[in-house]
């Protein structure tokens, strides 16, 4: 072959070509370039607003409900983390999630639920959230995660948990499902223990992952704790003394209230019957009345100690007089006071000891009605107490315009007017404070506040030295003397009103206070219609206030009383001897 030849076979390029290839690939560009100008620069409005609704939501902090403290940091009450099983029926039923009847029966076994009805409540939904079951525990949220359900999910939630149980339920109470207090101080303090949940703006995947914030919409509140006044080690010896009690007498119920008389802080606060509110099955209404706010008695004789301090303060007596008591009954316009026994004529502080009917009704009668119901709501009866409890009740005494003499003397041994349990322990912490009347309160304080004088200091001890003589050999109350410890208290049985008059039904009571020389402890014992022939406060609210007591005692490291005399008030004295006061 020729070299001319070979030469033609040489391709010859079309540069036209060349040149349109270049040309289309610089429009691609253009466009692409121009398209991306026109998103990003001049309307990237549409974009973005689509792309937010697909990637931006906004989120709310959990907010776990703030801790129930006793004084010295016990938990009474905590939040638990726990799970809610949901189902999304527009899932189930895409994800063919009915097909495997296997899983829905192992769901429904381990939510405690009917497998027909569980899922029947899912088929026949045509909402996209239905709740299977709240609070279960992360065991069982485990396990439901196993099955692998289609539709079917779990979220976070907190559960309350109450560590003390029945010891203190009325007291703290307990929140419904929502976490929301409904009962006790879980009600009363719900808006300090709840706190609100922080609400953020994020940017979240298709997975539902945050993958950045962006801002705060809302700031949140931290939740706070509440640390009671109440001493757990008191409370659970009081409540374990005072169900004792209430079995072993039938009673039909109890309180027990102590006070620390320095502070006027409440250390127990114990009723039965009771209820766990960790267990709310078969929970009835009666079980969940604080019946130390809430009950109020004639408190019979528990008043007396009142009677004889409003008539020392106004000079009607002095503690060495001595009253006439024979024969042992007295006629008043209205009807007749009577004693157990002719007591004759006796000093006041004996016949304080001697619980004497016709002393207290004498005393009374020199008195005027509105003085003497003066003096009680000086000692906090027929008025709130200041704990700020829901339900608390005032008790009731009477305010009339015109009295009869047996009305009268009534009033001075707890007839015809009634007090809850806290009021009569806050009576008796009065007297052990030398009659300056502090608020009572369920928190720990910080600092005590300032309190009310209603009674001389002279005059509180006077009373205390007789109430003394209640313990020891030849009072009402020999089975609520503590060793090492002189106490002071007063006994009270009292029938209750029925309709038309008293009925059979007793309530026995001790209101006391310890060291008799140096009060620390105030303390009020009522047991409600105790069956059986024992139904003396003596013998049935005694002995629990002395249990009670004696290791209350022990437990706050109070020293032993001393032997010799309480105080130069006291020593002065002169029980047994004086002049005959006829009245």
């Amino acid at each position: 072959m020729s070299r001319q030849a070979k030469q033609k076979l040489k391709p010859t390029p079309f540069r036209w070509r060349l040149q349109l290839v270049c040309a289309a690939i610089v429009l691609v560009f253009v466009g692409i370039a121009s398209r991306a100008a026109w998103i990003q620069v001049i309307a990237p409005d549409r974009l973005r607003y689509e792309s937010d609704m697909r990637t931006l939501r906004t989120t709310t902090s959990d907010v776990q409900r703030g801790m129930i403290t006793d004084r010295n940091g016990e938990m009474l009450a905590v939040s638990v983390p726990v799970m809610a099983a949901f189902a999304d029926p527009k899932l189930v039923r895409d994800g063919n999630g009915f097909a495997e009847q296997r899983r829905w029966q192992a769901l429904a076994d381990v939510l405690e639920l009917d497998s027909e009805r569980l899922i029947g409540k899912v088929k026949n939904s045509e909402q996209r959230f239905v709740y299977l079951k709240r609070q279960v525990t992360p065991a069982v949220a485990e396990y439901i995660r196993q099955l692998r359900i289609p539709g079917i999910s779990l979220k976070p939630e907190s559960r309350r948990y109450y560590p003390a149980g029945e010891i203190v339920g009325q007291l703290v109470g307990l929140t419904n499902i929502d976490d929301k207090g409904i009962e006790g101080l879980e009600r009363n303090y719900d808006d300090w223990l709840t706190g609100s949940p922080e609400k953020m703006r994020v940017r979240k995947d298709r997975r539902g992952e945050v993958v950045e914030n962006l801002s705060i919409i809302e700031e949140g509140e931290h939740p706070n704790d509440l640390v009671l006044s109440l001493d757990m080690r008191l409370q659970s010896l009081a409540y374990k003394a005072l169900k004792r009690a209430t079995a072993m007498h039938m009673a039909t119920s109890g309180s027990l209230v102590i006070i620390d008389v320095p502070t006027g802080e409440v250390l127990a606060m114990a009723n039965t019957p009771s209820y766990n509110p960790n267990q709310r099955r078969n929970i009835q209404p009666y079980q969940m009345r604080n019946r130390a706010i809430t009950d109020a008695y004639e408190p019979g004789s528990v008043m007396k100690p009142l009677v004889v301090a409003a008539a020392l303060e106004k000079g009607i007596v002095q503690a060495n007089d001595v009253l006439n008591t024979s024969p042992g009954w007295m006629r008043v316009a209205g009807g007749l006071v009577r004693d157990g026994r002719n007591l004759g004529t006796q000093d006041i502080g004996t016949l304080l000891v001697k619980s004497s009917n016709i002393g207290m009704a004498k005393l009374a009668l020199e008195m005027e009605v509105s003085e003497l119901l003066s003096f009680y709501a000086g000692f906090g009866l027929g008025a709130y107490s200041g704990i700020n409890l829901d339900g608390e009740y005032t008790g009731n005494v009477p305010n009339r315009r015109r009295w009869s003499e047996h009305e009268q003397a009534t009033l001075a041994f707890g007839y015809g007017m009634t007090a809850t349990p806290l009021q009569l322990a806050r009576m008796y912490a009065v007297l052990g404070a030398g009659g300056v009347a502090l608020p009572t309160s369920i928190l720990k304080r910080t600092e005590v506040p300032d309190g009310e004088r209603v009674l001389s200091q002279a005059v509180a001890e006077q009373v205390i030295g007789m109430l003394t003589g209640v313990t020891e050999p030849g009072g009402t109350a020999l089975r609520a003397a503590i060793d090492g410890y002189r106490v002071a208290g007063k006994t009270g049985t009292s029938r209750k009103a029925v309709a038309g008059g008293y009925g059979e039904d007793y309530v026995t009571l001790f209101g006391g206070l310890a060291p008799a020389e140096n009060p620390r402890l105030a303390m009020a014992v009522v047991i409600n219609e105790p069956q059986g022939d024992s139904y003396y406060g003596g013998t049935v609210a005694a002995p629990v206030f002395a249990e009670v007591m004696a290791g209350a005692l022990q437990l706050l490291n109070v020293e032993p009383s001393q032997p010799g005399p309480m105080s130069p008030a006291l020593a002065a004295l002169n029980v047994g001897g004086g002049d005959v006061v006829t009245r």
